[in-house]
């Protein structure tokens, strides 16, 4: 989060607009150089960080505008409603024009699967995307997930802890294929679709063909083996 910024910037700058007040304080090295400062009165509401990354610990400070609109575009995917502004605001190379992306996605996880999709040379083999929901309060856990086949042979499942790809896995990608497997092995015996001599489905032909994304949001997350990406 915002600390890890701090600590690898020579520079922060926060600006938090909040309770009828702007507070302000910057930061080098990690460390406050003054205490808080309440500015002046506004309306409005929200949180500006300006940072500068520090390049005795980066081998670059260059910031890619691909990377950027890669991430923020999933982002968006992953929050359905949220609204979110790249804006490059270097000078452009001669010729070129300054590059800006607005990503908002009201449907969320179905947009990202549709999109996922598309960039495949494949038909859909049904037209709605399966969307399912489900939150346990209690035990402070959401889950949503998108999926949708289409006529290719080759499985594309993403998964996500708190927007956080998880592309070596987890304990929520393995439940999701055993229910899978489980629940389409179930449906084709109710209804006649496997004959009873008739082996299972295994989990790699249910799952051929499937584009699929699984957002979980945890109240305290476990990662384990991996890095954040």
């Amino acid at each position: 989060g915002s600390s890890v910024v701090n600590a690898l910037s020579t520079e922060l700058d926060v600006e938090v607009a909040r309770d009828g007040h702007v507070y302000r304080q910057s930061y080098t090295d990690g460390v406050p150089v003054a205490p808080v400062v309440e500015g002046e009165e506004t309306d409005r509401t929200g949180t500006t960080i300006t940072f500068w990354p520090n390049d005795q610990i980066f081998e670059t400070v260059e910031f890619d505008y691909e990377t950027l609109r890669t991430r923020f575009q999933q982002t968006a995917f992953l929050n359905k409603g949220l609204k979110i502004e790249l804006r490059d605001e270097r000078t452009p190379d001669e010729g070129e024009e300054a590059r800006k992306d607005t990503f908002h996605y009201e449907r969320g996880l179905i947009d990202y699967v549709e999109y996922l999709n598309a960039q495949k040379k494949a038909d859909k083999v049904h037209e709605d995307v399966i969307s399912i929901e489900s939150e346990d309060k209690e035990r402070q856990i959401a889950l949503e997930i998108a999926m949708q086949w289409n006529t290719s042979y080759q499985e594309s499942v993403h998964t996500f802890a708190n927007t956080i790809n998880t592309h070596e896995g987890g304990t929520h990608e393995e439940g999701f294929r055993a229910a899978l497997t489980y629940l389409v092995n179930k449906y084709a015996r109710d209804n006649k679709i496997i004959k009873e001599k008739d082996d299972n489905l295994t989990g790699d032909d249910i799952r051929e063909g499937l584009t699929a994304v699984i957002s979980i949001k945890l109240g305290e997350p476990q990662f384990e083996g991996q890095t954040k990406t």
